[in-house]
């Protein structure tokens, strides 16, 4: 017998199913159609947020936090996931690269090595100060660091890029969303009273740049208030601030190396240096950001469709949250962040004073 002729009834049965498998696979329209419901949501609470957030001078990341939280009962919808995982996942990834934009090297280099080393104390003790904090809550490592990190590098967007590296086994839904709500709140208080503590204690204006850039977490709300100082006090904060966005790849590779000893792996040590593909990219526009002069409009493009995608990301989170366990989380589980930006702003306002 030939062998077209020896297949026997278990073979047939296979392949008519691979056959079947293969005639409802999915298109790229039926994937889009799969999305639609839970991205439609997401977009118009985001342009909701957007638009509060430019009439009535409130900080976007929050608006898009707290109206992501109100429409949590949404997701009791179950073609709304898809969705709502795409833009809390793939949005954030993207959102993070296009950041790198806004930075270059000689950014960092142009704050000289006193102010420099003396940025990274002061993210150095927000991190310190948000981990002994989790530990006398008896929570993780990784709640420390998520905190931490977030606080010492540019909050709401850095919270995204550590959580994706810890990810929901290491740190809940809703720790993670009353992490974001935290941070997002000091650094709209912090932009309001930074800057009339700075004239308070007649600091010069690059002292002032320097506390506010070193200190406040959202990148527009630093640059805001070191303008609002005075106009040299927020060229220099912003140097500042954007020197600490910059070093948010080499503060997500150490994470990554901590949370592989912890979990007790045997992987070598390059292995564990080994970045997100998002942070990897991230690196990777910052050094062609440095080399290649980009035009004003397309930078001015490029963070419009950062703040955009993140803004996506942090609402479509706040909808996956459940505001039920957030609420029962209680007050202790704020105070890493609260810890965090006390600390930040203690050592930045010594280093101002003492240094600078």
């Amino acid at each position: 017998m030939s062998a077209d002729h020896a297949g026997d009834l278990y073979g047939e049965l296979f392949l008519s199913r691979q056959e079947a498998a293969a005639a409802v696979r999915p298109t790229r329209l039926d994937r889009w159609k799969l999305l639609w419901p839970g991205l439609a949501i997401c977009g118009i609470a985001s342009i909701a947020a957007a638009w509060l957030s430019e009439h009535y001078g409130a900080p976007i990341i929050l608006m898009g936090l707290l109206i992501g939280l109100a429409l949590n009962f949404v997701t009791s919808e179950a073609r709304t996931h898809p969705g709502l995982d795409f833009a809390s996942k793939a949005c954030l990834r993207w959102g993070i690269v296009v950041l790198g934009t806004q930075v270059t090297i000689a950014q960092i280099g142009g704050l000289g090595p006193v102010p420099f080393l003396a940025l990274l104390m002061v993210m150095a003790a927000a991190m310190g100060a948000a981990l002994l904090v989790a530990r006398l809550n008896g929570e993780s490592v990784a709640i420390g660091l998520l905190a931490g990190g977030a606080t010492a590098i540019c909050g709401a967007s850095a919270a995204l890029a550590l959580f994706g590296v810890l990810g929901p086994r290491r740190v809940s839904q809703a720790q993670f969303a009353l992490t974001l709500v935290v941070i997002s709140l000091a650094s709209a208080l912090a932009m309001s009273f930074y800057p009339p503590l700075a004239g308070l204690l007649h600091l010069d204006d690059r002292q002032a740049g320097f506390l506010i850039g070193a200190s406040i977490h959202d990148v527009a709300q630093a640059i805001g208030g070191g303008y609002a100082y005075s106009d040299v006090a927020g060229s220099y904060a912003t140097i500042v601030k954007l020197s600490r966005v910059a070093l948010l790849a080499p503060v997500v590779a150490v994470v990554s190396m901590v949370m592989a000893d912890e979990d007790g792996g045997d992987r070598h040590w390059i292995r564990r240096l080994a970045m997100p593909w998002f942070i990897t990219l991230f690196l990777a526009v910052v050094v062609l950001n440095s080399l290649v002069t980009m035009p004003a409009i397309v930078a001015h493009a490029s963070l419009t469709l950062s703040k955009a995608l993140l803004l996506l990301a942090v609402t479509a989170t706040a909808m996956r949250s459940r505001l039920d366990l957030v609420m029962q989380m209680g007050w202790r589980a704020a105070m890493p962040v609260v810890a965090a930006t006390a600390a930040s702003l203690l050592v930045a306002l010594g280093f101002s004073l003492l240094i600078l």
